[in-house]
């Protein structure tokens, strides 16, 4: 289930960066538009990209792994929390998404984030109990065991 689910943050911010990139003067114009963002629209419009290539980086790195599914589940909060603000306090709606997500209405482009907030989540409950059984199957300690102490 871990490898899933990283698997599917890994296909999202990829997608999400490269479709940034690919049309950086249009998510620059639309991230410089933002009420909320504007300000830091310089650094976001780097920062943002930058940050969903990093984390599919760390999530095949097996040591990282479950650093960037809280970073995932972290970052996909923060976006979810920008789209709740937009849509709740802001008369402009900017529309700084690509590709596929750029079709959807922003209700079901909150959806779809927090379909992930869960999936990020799930993740992160379930990682120690996968480290726990590969641990039995290799015949290994990796995660010590409360002996009651």
């Amino acid at each position: 289930m871990i490898e899933i689910i990283s698997a599917l943050f890994i296909l999202l911010f990829v997608y999400a960066a490269v479709s940034k990139l690919q049309d950086f003067e249009k998510f620059r114009s639309e991230l410089g538009k933002s009420p909320i963002l504007s300000a830091l629209a310089d650094y976001m419009v780097v920062l943002v990209p930058a940050v969903e290539l990093l984390i599919p980086v760390l999530l095949v790195i097996r040591r990282f792994q479950y650093l960037a599914l809280y970073a995932s589940f972290s970052l996909m909060v923060m976006f979810s929390t920008y789209i709740v603000m937009i849509l709740k306090f802001s008369p402009y709606i900017p529309c700084s998404c690509g590709g596929i997500l750029e079709n959807m209405t922003w209700t079901q482009h909150l959806l779809f984030n927090v379909g992930f907030v869960v999936l990020g989540a799930m993740a992160i409950l379930i990682y120690p109990l996968n480290i726990k059984s590969l641990s039995a199957v290799r015949g290994k300690t990796l995660v010590p065991e409360n002996k009651g102490n």
